[in-house]
């Protein structure tokens, strides 16, 4: 004769819970991450097109100037575009809040 418990389960039912939660926890935080990745690299990829479409536009505005190249970043000093891709890489991740990101971008603006 099977005698049923009530009440909590036994350490096989436990474990299999847990072993369901720790699954599904695992299945979407991967999902979620390679949203974001995915994301990340359609941004970037949109910011890369503007970036030709915009030099292009320069090229087409002035044929006759000679191609000037994009001042370097004075010894010791911050890389703009680089430090703004950066920004909203971190943002994108979830790092940095739309209030942070703001904050910060107006600093290495400002």
């Amino acid at each position: 004769m099977l005698v049923r418990r009530v009440g909590r389960p036994g350490l096989v039912g436990l474990a299999a819970r847990t072993a369901v939660v720790a699954g599904t926890a695992t299945a979407v935080s991967g999902s979620m991450q390679a949203k974001q990745q995915k994301k990340a690299q359609e941004q970037q990829q949109q910011y890369e097109a503007a970036q030709q479409q915009a030099q292009a536009a320069q090229q087409q505005a002035a044929p006759a100037a000679p191609a000037a190249q994009a001042p370097a970043p004075p010894a010791g000093g911050v890389d703009v575009v680089a430090e703004l891709q950066k920004l909203a890489s971190l943002k994108e991740a979830g790092v940095l809040s739309d209030e942070e990101f703001a904050a910060a971008k107006a600093k290495l603006l400002g």
